[in-house]
């Protein structure tokens, strides 16, 4: 009997932590959403969050429960461990994939930088001025001044630096009517 009593409170509780964490994640989609009309961010950008917080609200959800389930901590920390020691040495085999994703996401959140934006690249070796097309998971798409449609890595938009010449203003008004 008191075993039963046991389970029905970690049900309990397991459907209370999966409510909250679909609420979170939906109220943070929405969030996510909002930020994104706002700043005139393209969808495929804001599906990158969306997929990063679909996978930070899950994770965080099935640690819980499994800690509520009574998984030793110490069992499951010496697991969790393991997993990223794993997942760590196939990230430094493809670290320019990962200085990709976290230099999209820095452009997604904290710098200036919006589609439609005329910029120059600040290189010495090379002459970029144009106009911002896309940005995507991996790239920066431009259309140069002379026609060329070029694809830098993001992370090199983060090393090299840009100059920020023109904001298009086009881009932030339509979606400002739009979300009305």
């Amino acid at each position: 009997m008191g075993n039963l009593i046991s389970y029905q409170q970690e049900i309990l509780i397991t459907a209370i932590i999966v409510i909250v964490i679909f609420g979170l994640n939906f109220l943070s989609k929405r969030a996510i959403r909002r930020f994104g009309r706002v700043s005139s961010i393209n969808i495929n950008n804001r599906k990158i969050i969306f997929y990063l917080s679909n996978l930070f609200f899950y994770g965080v959800g099935i640690i819980v429960i499994t800690l509520i389930w009574g998984v030793n901590l110490q069992e499951f920390s010496v697991f969790i461990s393991s997993v990223l020691a794993i997942v760590g040495i196939g990230f430094v085999a493809q670290w320019s994939i990962l200085s990709n994703l976290t230099a999209s996401v820095i452009l997604f959140f904290s710098h200036p930088l919006r589609l439609g934006d005329r910029i120059r690249v600040l290189d010495n070796d090379f002459d970029w001025t144009g106009k911002v097309e896309d940005i995507s998971g991996f790239y920066l798409f431009m259309r140069t001044d002379d026609g060329r449609r070029i694809t830098i890595p993001t992370n090199l938009v983060i090393q090299k630096g840009i100059e920020i010449l023109q904001h298009d203003q086009e881009v932030g008004s339509t979606d400002k009517i739009q979300s009305n």
